[in-house]
């Protein structure tokens, strides 16, 4: 894989930038301001891999230009095999330098870190929508055990099945928003539900959607757009589970967003959880918006992130999932559905950065 000109020269401004800030933060005059040397010290670690990947490349291809040196003067057949096979390795070697420096410089996710809002409704098919709902908010939650994320619900409103009418829920910890996603669509299950008695395969959707958690100094939400309301928090088929009125429901009135928490006792703590959601959605909401005359990075994902894009299919009869958007079909459906879906996020992830190194300079 070659390096552009253009890219040779991106590089050499970065190292040289590297350069600069190392000889800022030993000056004692930046040591001794806080905000201007945690400043620098962040640059320079996020300019480090790029710059170490750098003149790793650099190193490698001066090696390379000994080595055709060596091949050139050597008369020996036996030495000049030799400096052959270590040329035809090196040579390799160069080209995973150039790969990684690319991904290195490739543009980083700002929510890439961020805690996710994951929420999860039914969609065609009924009761049997709703309990695959249930499974795949089960299969999600043991993923975030694996990664060891905290998950935290928001809203439960549940059929008198136990299946998901909507779920709302909040992961929490480093990474969990880079890795879901690409989550969001319609999942599509065929199987023979458990109230069918002639044994036929039906086809149910699920509607996921996968959210970052929107920091405070993201979105500004000004009260006098928001109309609150309170009622009694109640279990499926309407029991009541206290009788005080801590649920809310709080509406955003520009936008008509609608967000509900009943999973609390206290009005105040379903109060905080609500306004999470709220401006996790209106982040996504205005996030949108400019995709629609911004859309580049868009078009580089895998898909759409619409989440009317129907993105997977978990086939039970076959015990295969199939995602459409990359053509991966994965026969381990059973530990799957248990939250073994590392294969299927990193692939999706690496089809992402394949589809942008196509463009990259």
């Amino acid at each position: 894989m070659k390096i552009s000109e253009g890219m040779l020269t991106k590089l050499d401004k970065i190292e040289e930038r590297y350069d600069f800030l190392s000889n800022e933060l030993a000056k004692g005059e930046v040591v001794s301001n806080q905000n201007e040397f945690k400043k620098l010290s962040k640059e320079r670690f996020d300019l480090e891999p790029i710059v170490e990947g750098y003149l790793s490349l650099k190193r490698h291809k001066q090696e390379l230009s000994d080595l055709e040196k060596a091949i050139a003067s050597e008369t020996d057949q036996d030495m000049k095999s030799m400096f052959k096979d270590e040329y035809d390795d090196m040579l390799k070697t160069l080209d995973e330098d150039a790969q990684n420096v690319k991904v290195l410089l490739l543009p980083k996710d700002p929510n890439e870190d961020n805690n996710v809002v994951l929420e999860i409704r039914g969609g065609a098919g009924g009761d049997e929508a709703s309990l695959f709902g249930a499974e795949l908010m089960k299969m999600y939650k043991a993923y975030a055990e694996r990664n060891r994320w905290k998950v935290e619900d928001i809203s439960m409103n549940m059929t008198e099945l136990g299946g998901v009418k909507e779920a709302v829920f909040l992961i929490t910890g480093k990474g969990a928003y880079g890795k879901l996603k690409y989550e969001s669509g319609v999942h599509r299950v065929q199987r023979v539900p458990a109230t069918e008695s002639q044994g036929r395969v039906h086809t149910s959707t699920v509607t996921v959607a996968v959210l970052p958690e929107a920091e405070d100094v993201e979105i500004e939400i000004n009260e006098k757009d928001l109309k609150i309301d309170t009622f009694r928090s109640s279990g499926a088929g309407g029991q009541h589970v206290n009788k005080t009125e801590s649920a809310i429901r709080i509406t955003h009135l520009p936008t008509g967003l609608v967000i509900e928490c009943q999973d609390e006792r206290s009005q105040i703590k379903n109060r905080e959880k609500a306004m999470k959601v709220l401006k996790s959605r209106l982040y996504d909401y205005y996030q949108s918006q400019a995709d629609k005359e911004y859309s580049e990075q868009r078009r580089a994902q895998v898909g759409t992130g619409d989440r009317s894009e129907r993105i997977r299919t978990y086939n039970f009869p076959q015990g295969r999932v199939t995602d459409h958007r990359i053509g991966l079909t994965l026969y381990t459906l059973d530990k799957f559905m248990l939250g073994d879906i590392d294969e299927m996020v990193t692939a999706l992830r690496i089809a992402v950065q394949n589809k942008l190194l196509e463009n990259i300079e």
